[in-house]
């Protein structure tokens, strides 16, 4: 069966624009079953008709819009000591900084870790402290605590490790750390076992035994209730009375950043830290930041998509193929000549990153199709593996995978008969919950994660009875998240309608993200004026209206799809095209440009949308 979907998509009601079949095969459908409740939010908060139907179709209701267009952290933001062994945390680090211990943060080596350990590093050197930072290699290390860097940390006199976005199922490497004398303090968001680490304190609010609302929330996240936790702590311990109080809001940029490349889901607390964040990253504070935004060349305020997919993929680049330490020493320094020189490097490696990742996913695309088609067609998920991949790239394409086949994806790179894999999943398919299982019953040497990401290690021999519980584990969840091929639209517009003025209200409606998905619009109507490939097998577009108002736009990765062939192909015929209308600031100018999802031919005779 063709698993291909986007959920969250209705699957009632008439197709849009009559699009039952798109170029890309999909059905297009209204995000919003009943357009009159869009038009009546609109009317009572006094927006246009479009912003109130993307509203509505998100479940804001006319009493709840204006918590929601301004999501604030003085509401949404819990009182740290909610979580479990909080308090504990707190007490042991006010105590390490009283006595002059040294304190060091071991964090993953992607986005979520790097942030959480240099937001952590930046709060405790403002308070005088020097902490330790060490992010573990992945190739020679792999994923969270090992017992060997545990010893390590305790011979260089360290009293207490705190771990970020790790350490929630490093059974035996706590062991190690606890015989060594350390007190270990997890910080961490991934899921849990019914038996935890020893350690000193395990904050998580996906502990089974936590009962924290705040379940979505990124380790970043995770991490600045510590902080917000300790920094109360000492106030009210006096400890502010010679020395002045860290301003704890400096930091949301980097709590911005970790939440939005975790992709974990912009609702609740989540949606007012990456609002908060983001104000603060655009006052360019983070000289880390600021060096990594001119290296890429971002010329404009920066948004969810920037961080997403500008800023993060070269913070990640450095823990994928380079030196895993590089993205948290970047957001940690303030000294301009070595952000400067680590921001070119994260650069370097992030181009170098791409090459990799395209070979990889061309080698893992051919061999999935190469299956027999009836085996391919029935299984829940779908699984590549090769010995000569990086293990570097594999999250990355696990993610394209997923994004091609609309079902769970598992990557795996074999070195020495052992399988290192990253897992990419679908809302409604929680794949951490399923390696985890898989782990317990003794099908791998170690493994865990959250509902849409996960990764694990594997012997070889064990791959095929792994696979086996894998498709017996998540075929119902698959199932029941499958039907025919959907795109969720939020109206549609014609070229008239994409204005400027209509973005930026509804940018002031956001941020988007997982969880919360950004506006997604049919242009409808438009005539293709020209179009040709740029960079790695885009398509770059021109369109105009019926007054002849021009738009520009652009598919990516689509040179080889029927989209991309279509376009290509198309100059003087009229489209459907739905995607994601993006505001280009760039030398003052306020541009609208619309990032093409998908397509279909439409009849000459089309009158367009409701712009």
């Amino acid at each position: 069966m063709d698993r291909r979907t986007e959920f969250g998509a209705r699957t009632d009601g008439a197709a849009m624009l009559g699009v039952e079949r798109s170029l890309l095969g999909r059905r297009w459908r209204a995000r919003l079953a009943d357009s009159m409740t869009g038009l009546a939010l609109a009317q009572a908060i006094e927006v246009p008709e479009p912003v109130g139907r993307v509203l509505a179709a998100r479940g804001v209701a006319a009493d709840d819009a204006p918590d929601y267009l301004e999501p604030t952290l003085r509401r949404l933001l819990p009182d740290p000591l909610h979580l479990r062994d909080m308090e504990r945390a707190v007490v042991r680090l006010a105590a390490a900084l009283e006595a002059g211990e040294t304190i060091a943060v071991f964090g993953d080596y992607d986005v979520d870790g790097a942030t959480s350990a240099a937001l952590l590093s930046r709060f405790l050197g403002a308070l005088g402290a020097a902490p330790v930072i060490y992010i573990p290699d992945r190739l020679r290390e792999g994923y969270g605590p090992n017992g060997a860097a545990m010893r390590q940390l305790a011979a260089q006199d360290v009293k207490v490790v705190i771990t970020v976005d790790c350490g929630i199922s490093a059974f035996d490497a706590l062991e190690d750390a606890a015989d060594a004398g350390l007190d270990v303090i997890v910080v961490d968001h991934h899921l849990a076992e019914a038996r935890l680490p020893r350690a000193c304190a395990v904050i998580d609010p996906n502990r089974l035994d936590d009962e924290s609302p705040h379940t979505q929330l990124a380790a970043v996240g995770v991490a600045f209730l510590l902080v917000v936790g300790l920094n109360r702590h000492l106030r009210e311990a006096g400890r502010y009375g010679t020395r002045a109080e860290p301003d704890l809001l400096q930091w949301l940029d980097l709590v911005a950043l970790g939440t939005v490349c975790d992709v974990v889901p912009l609702t609740g607390v989540n949606r007012a830290l990456v609002r908060q964040g983001l104000t603060v990253m655009r006052r360019r504070r983070n000289t880390g930041l600021s060096a990594l935004g001119d290296v890429a060349g971002l010329e404009e305020p920066p948004g969810v998509y920037h961080l997403g997919f500008i800023l993060g993929p070269r913070v990640n680049a450095g823990g994928r193929v380079g030196e895993s330490s590089l993205g948290a020493r970047l957001l940690s320094t303030e000294d301009e000549g070595e952000a400067a020189e680590i921001a070119r490097r994260l650069d370097a490696l992030n181009r170098e990153r791409q090459q990799i990742e395209q070979a990889v996913l061309e080698a893992a695309i051919e061999q999935v199709e190469s299956a027999p088609e009836g085996a391919r067609a029935n299984a829940p998920l779908v699984l590549a593996h090769d010995e000569r991949w990086h293990a570097g790239v594999i999250g990355i394409v696990a993610s394209r995978l997923r994004e091609r086949y609309g079902c769970p994806a598992v990557v795996v790179a074999w070195e020495d008969g052992v399988g290192k894999a990253s897992c990419r999943s679908v809302p409604g398919v929680d794949i951490g919950a399923a390696i985890t299982a898989a782990r317990q019953a003794g099908h791998l040497v170690n493994g865990g994660g959250h509902p849409m990401a996960a990764g694990f290690t594997v012997e070889r021999d064990r791959l095929e009875a792994l696979t086996a519980f894998l498709h017996e584990r998540l075929a119902a969840a698959v199932d029941a998240q499958a039907g025919a091929p959907g795109l969720g639209l939020d109206g549609a517009l014609g070229v008239e309608g994409a204005t400027a003025d209509l973005l930026e209200m509804l940018e002031a409606a956001g941020p988007y993200g997982a969880g919360n998905p950004e506006p997604r619009f049919a242009i409808a109507g438009a005539r293709l004026l020209r179009a040709d490939i740029v960079g790695r097998g885009h398509v770059r577009c021109q369109l105009a209206g019926r007054s002849g108002k021009r738009l520009k736009g652009i598919a990516f990765r689509a040179a080889d799809n029927a989209l991309g062939h279509a376009l290509l192909a198309g100059t003087g015929a009229a489209f459907h095209l739905a995607g994601r209308l993006r505001l280009d600031r760039r030398r003052g100018t306020r541009a609208v440009e619309l990032h093409i999802d998908d397509g279909a031919i439409a009849p000459e005779a089309s009158e367009g949308g409701d712009g």
